[in-house]
């Protein structure tokens, strides 16, 4: 196609096609695209990469979880988008190497000898002087000194004013590899997004566009997923996750996508004998390994390995990696024990990672029960800083707005001094209702000193969803050890004949001797402060109870002056009431009374909070790890990643040619030499890609050495 204007014709089909690639080699083009990689590169770093999209809308919500799907937020490295924008920077870098490279190499050649006396004359750096010796004899001097100290020399005859022939150019320069540099960063910058593309998850989209493969959003086992969703061992590059289990072996890894999966089939199958994990005296781990057995398909070779973290095992051009651990199918046997009345305990047998399993007998609505994980060692953070003591103040001088804010927390607070320690095994579960809704529990099997002079406690532990942290019921152990006494009271709280009759036997005793009105005025007072402790629905029908209940109670029927004395008041009569409340269930259950003492005060007072956390402790049971027999697994991650040479040159040449454009200086100095009075003249230049001192220094002591006087220097002069 063409155009006439102003009779000159112009292909225009040839203009667009120059100005198209005029914008692809440019800088500006190259410094935006890395510009929107690296900012691609910060929300990928920042934002958690292929989460299921529930927890996207748990910590974001609807709108921005919805956002970040449709521009792929929330798998950046892998998204079209960003894979486009690399693809440009390669196609925008390779141009402009194209278009350079050949000047360069060029100008790697030439010398540059023809150049005219009157333009050394314009040079920054330039000396004249009057030489002894006939032109000839000087120009090869200068040129033998210049060859000595490392320059490339080219002498030139040519004609002069004096007569033909009779001047002599020598030509020199130093520090090509300042121009080599440049080629070597370009072409780093090439290889490095080509290595990235290529071990990226460009080959696996590929198969996915023209291929016909499809991620798997479905459940099952993995050799029932059909061929569509499955790559093939010949597949050039992949990174996945292959989890097996002591005693077993498997031969597919799993390629998590942001809509679901893909099974990649390896050539080998991978067999776990032994996971090995040893602990440092805190209980911190300081060694993850597994002892295995590579099964080769083709040959049926084995070969034995040890894979630990940072040691990873190779086979046919697969790394396979210590990525972590897991449970492998540890059976468990647990104790449910009810938190509502009418309902009797019961044992549960499971395995982690099974089916779900109704439980029926929860004195509510089913439950169905899913065991998610079995930790043997578990080790906390805990402090001498009196940051966790909060909760085991005196009931009795209890700031019912401390206590109120401090009632349930992580076992393991940030903490200024650590105190690493393990607390052994804890089970982690979800309870699912008929709606399909879950809660997360995690609960530690054994009792946990939690310092201070404070007494032992069970932790368990309840969150709402995976994006949050687990938040800690604390129960006080008994002298037995268990949780019974805890139980006991919980019930024995919801039940009004007991709270009525602890109550009568609190005022009783407080009041003994004294008149009969005064009794049943200290037991009015008791029984509503133990009915508002027990909870239940508030004007507005919300539940509520716990020192929350008397709490709001407080502020709305008791002047502010007032309410700091009235609180002392009404927590000394809880105190009180639950110390008789506590005292009738061991009475009902064949045990002895408490004793007077401090322990017992200490008992008594981490009870009163965690009474009143169990009010906002979602569960009608809790079920605590009995007994367990482990099985582990290993997780690994096995890639094949060809690309990773390509971006180890890439990175070699990036130092080289950051290095040479860096530190190597490009010089080029002429001296023109002429008959001059049975004698020769000499005119000196040097030109440096960059003017810095070392340039200054080098050209004096260069006119020092070739023509013998000090030079003269005229800023502003061409280069």
């Amino acid at each position: 196609m063409s155009e006439t204007t102003q009779g000159v014709r112009i292909r225009t089909g040839s203009q667009t096609l120059r100005t198209s690639i005029e914008l692809l080699s440019s800088m500006r083009f190259a410094i935006a695209l890395l510009t929107v990689i690296c900012i691609a590169s910060v929300i990928g770093t920042v934002l958690k990469q292929h989460e299921p999209t529930i927890n996207y809308v748990n910590q974001f919500g609807p709108f921005w979880a919805q956002l970040f799907s449709t521009l792929q937020l929330n798998a950046v490295y892998s998204a079209w988008w960003f894979l486009v924008i690399l693809a440009f920077l390669v196609i925008s870098t390779s141009l402009c190497i194209v278009r350079n490279t050949p000047k360069i190499l060029a100008d790697l050649r030439t010398y540059k000898e023809n150049i005219r006396e009157q333009n050394l004359r314009a040079f920054h750096h330039k000396a004249e002087a009057t030489l002894a010796q006939d032109a000839a004899t000087e120009a090869r001097r200068i040129g033998q000194m210049l060859a000595g100290g490392g320059w490339k020399v080219k002498l030139q005859q040519r004609d002069t004013a004096a007569g033909p022939g009779t001047g002599w150019m020598v030509a020199a320069k130093a520090g090509a590899a300042n121009k080599i540099g440049y080629i070597a960063a370009h072409s780093a910058i090439v290889l490095i997004c080509l290595g990235g593309l290529f071990d990226g998850d460009l080959v696996v989209r590929a198969q996915m566009w023209f291929n016909g493969k499809s991620t798997f959003a479905g459940g099952g086992m993995i050799a029932d997923v059909p061929a569509a969703h499955r790559l093939a061992a010949t597949n050039p590059t992949f990174r996945g996750n292959l989890m097996v289990t002591e005693g077993t072996q498997s031969s597919t890894a799993i390629l998590s996508q942001s809509d679901g999966i893909l099974v990649q089939e390896l050539p080998f199958s991978l067999e776990l004998k032994k996971f090995i994990i040893e602990h440092y005296e805190s209980g911190m781990p300081k060694l993850f390994a597994s002892d295995v057995v590579i099964h080769d398909k083709a040959t049926g070779e084995k070969t034995e390995q040890r894979i630990e973290v940072n040691h990873p095992a190779r086979f046919k051009g697969i790394e396979i990696y210590q990525s972590g651990f897991d449970d492998g199918g540890s059976s468990v046997t647990l104790s449910a024990l009810p938190m509502v009345p009418k309902a009797s305990g019961f044992e549960v047998q499971g395995v982690i990672g099974g089916r779900a399993q109704p439980l029926k007998d929860t004195g509510g609505e089913p439950l169905a029960l899913e065991l998610v994980s079995l930790r043997t060692i578990n080790v906390e953070n805990f402090s001498d800083s009196g940051e966790k003591t909060s909760s085991g103040a005196d009931v009795r001088k209890v700031d019912l707005g401390a206590s109120i804010g401090a009632r349930m927390g992580a076992a393991n607070k940030t903490a200024k001094n650590k105190d690493l320690r393990n607390v052994g095994p804890s089970i982690g579960y979800k309870l699912r209702d008929a709606a399909g809704q879950a809660r997360e529990y995690h609960n530690y099997m054994l009792p946990v000193d939690m310092g201070d002079g404070n007494p032992p406690v069970f932790l368990l532990g309840v969150r709402e969803s995976q994006a949050e942290t687990f938040r800690y019921l604390r129960v006080p152990v008994d002298e037995q050890g268990g949780i019974d006494g805890f139980m006991r009271m919980r019930l024995a709280l919801q039940d009004p004949a007991a709270r009525e009759q602890a109550v009568l036997r609190y005022a009783t005793q407080a009041m003994e001797g004294g008149r009969k009105e005064m009794v049943e005025q200290l037991a009015q007072s008791a029984s509503r402060t133990l009915a508002l402790y027990a909870g239940g629905p508030d004007e507005d029908g919300q539940y509520i109870g716990g020192l929350p209940a008397i709490a709001r109670f407080l502020e709305k029927n008791v002047p502010e002056a007032e309410r700091e004395r009235a609180s002392e008041v009404l927590v000394r009569i809880l105190n009180g009431a639950l110390y008789e409340l506590a005292q009738l269930t061991r009475q009902q259950a064949g045990l002895k009374p408490l004793e007077s003492n401090e322990q017992t005060l200490a008992f008594m007072t981490q009870m009163v909070v965690a009474l009143s956390d169990a009010q906002i402790y979602p569960a009608p049971v809790v079920l605590a790890l009995k007994d367990f027999t482990q099985v582990q697994a290993s997780v690994f991650e096995v890639a094949r990643a060809p690309g990773k040479n390509i971006v180890y040159l890439g990175c070699a040449l990036l130092i080289v040619g950051i290095f040479a454009m860096l530190y190597i200086r490009e010089r080029r100095v002429w001296v023109w030499v002429k008959p001059h009075d049975g004698g020769a003249h000499a005119t000196m230049a040097l030109s440096t890609n960059r003017k810095t001192m070392d340039g200054d220094r080098e050209f004096a002591q260069l006119t020092e050495k070739l023509i013998g006087v000090a030079p003269t220097a005229r800023h502003g002069g061409s280069t």
